[in-house]
């Protein structure tokens, strides 16, 4: 037994000690076998308990489940009662409820009969007023058809820029003050001359606008396009306005500067926007280009001086007037003194006139009454002294 069998490193180990290694690992595979089945009992044990306790929980279950079931079984049999009792209380409201809801829809029915019957009569008005309005609207398309065709031709768009301007100013200058298609010395006729007072030279006012290159300008797509149109709207203006500073600007025959109208505020705004330097040579060339608008104004400005010229030419006859005037006031002032030196004296003959009746009165009263104040010498004397005054008046 003390034999050696084996050697671990510097350790001999002898049969004996294999022997009781040997044992004591018996020993402690049999403990650990020993604990696992405890363990194992006792694992099984709680799943019965556990499992028992399940199957009397669900036992109070199914028993809770029969008793609600019974519950509900008095209470649906309770309903059923309680529905058929109640049924026919329900069957006969429903009736009411429909007879009723009947009358509402035919009354609801009528009134919106009614109604729709008022508005078609309505519509029917109004219907005729868009027809109305319509045929204003085709009668105004066929002016603006019309107008088109005015501005397509340039005889007729002439004409009709030279309407306009001879409008404005007729409105706001005397008959004496402007011509139109006037001769000038070099045999040019423009569309109208001004006489400005004061000035033998007369201001020259043009209507002939080239409106062929703007219209393009308008109706231009693309950016080419619209480059093309803006150059020859460019080239005819400034071939205009050379025109007309070479024909109209005369020395000493008119004025040192000339008016170019446009018929019509959006050309101007376009021309003013977009072609800044036909304005600024047109300008620099003694050449105002002028809308509608500004020709009113300017023709309002020289309505002013003619006005104030004319006051001048008349100031003589103003100041005759004047003194006129101011005899007039000294007549009038005199005979109105006379007349309240009348008002003043028919007055006092009025105070007058007053105190002798107040005087009639009262001795009117006192006769009445029989209540004198005089003694019988006072009455006496009194008495030969209203006769003695009434022998006076006699003689």
């Amino acid at each position: 037994m003390n034999d050696v069998v084996l050697i671990l490193g510097k350790t001999s180990l002898t049969w004996g000690q294999v022997v009781m290694g040997m044992a004591g690992l018996s020993l402690v595979l049999l403990l650990l076998v020993t604990a696992l089945l405890l363990r194992t009992r006792r694992e099984r044990a709680l799943e019965a308990a556990i499992a028992a306790e399940r199957a009397r929980e669900m036992d109070d279950k199914v028993a809770e489940l029969t008793r609600v079931q019974s519950e509900m079984t008095g209470r649906m049999r309770t309903i059923a009662e309680v529905f058929g009792t109640r049924q026919s209380d329900f069957v006969r409201m429903i009736s009411e409820r429909i007879d009723g809801l009947q009358h509402r829809v035919g009354q609801g029915l009528e009134a919106s009969t009614r109604h729709q019957s008022e508005n078609l009569s309505k519509l029917n008005e109004r219907l005729a007023v868009i027809d109305a309005a319509q045929q204003n609207l085709t009668n105004l398309t066929g002016e603006i058809v019309g107008l088109k065709d005015i501005l397509s031709n340039k005889q007729t768009r002439g004409a009709y820029g030279q309407g306009r301007m001879e409008a404005i100013v007729r409105d706001g200058l005397p008959a004496n003050a402007f011509e139109f298609q006037a001769t000038l010395s070099n045999r040019t006729r423009p569309d109208c001359l001004v006489r400005l007072p004061g000035d033998d030279r007369r201001l020259v006012i043009d209507a002939k606008f080239p409106l062929e290159g703007f219209t393009l300008f308008r109706e231009a797509k693309g950016d080419e396009a619209r480059s093309r149109a803006a150059t020859k709207a460019r080239n005819d203006m400034l071939v205009h306005v050379k025109d007309i500073a070479e024909k109209y600007l005369i020395p000493g025959e008119t004025q040192d500067i000339a008016m170019l109208f446009v018929p019509a505020e959006s050309i101007y705004a376009d021309l003013a926007e977009h072609f800044d330097d036909v304005v600024q040579k047109a300008h620099r060339a003694r050449i105002v280009i002028v809308s509608p608008s500004l020709l009113t104004l300017a023709i309002q400005v020289m309505q002013a001086l003619v006005r104030d010229a004319r006051i001048r030419e008349e100031a003589r006859v103003i100041q005759v007037e004047v003194q006129k005037l101011l005899e007039d006031v000294e007549r009038l002032d005199a005979r109105v003194a006379k007349l309240d030196t009348h008002f003043r004296q028919a007055q006092d003959d009025v105070s007058q006139i007053r105190v002798s009746a107040d005087k009639i009165v009262k001795r009117g009263q006192k006769i009445e009454t029989l209540e004198f104040d005089e003694g019988e010498a006072e009455a006496r004397a009194e008495w030969l002294r209203l006769q003695g005054r009434n022998l006076r008046a006699v003689e």
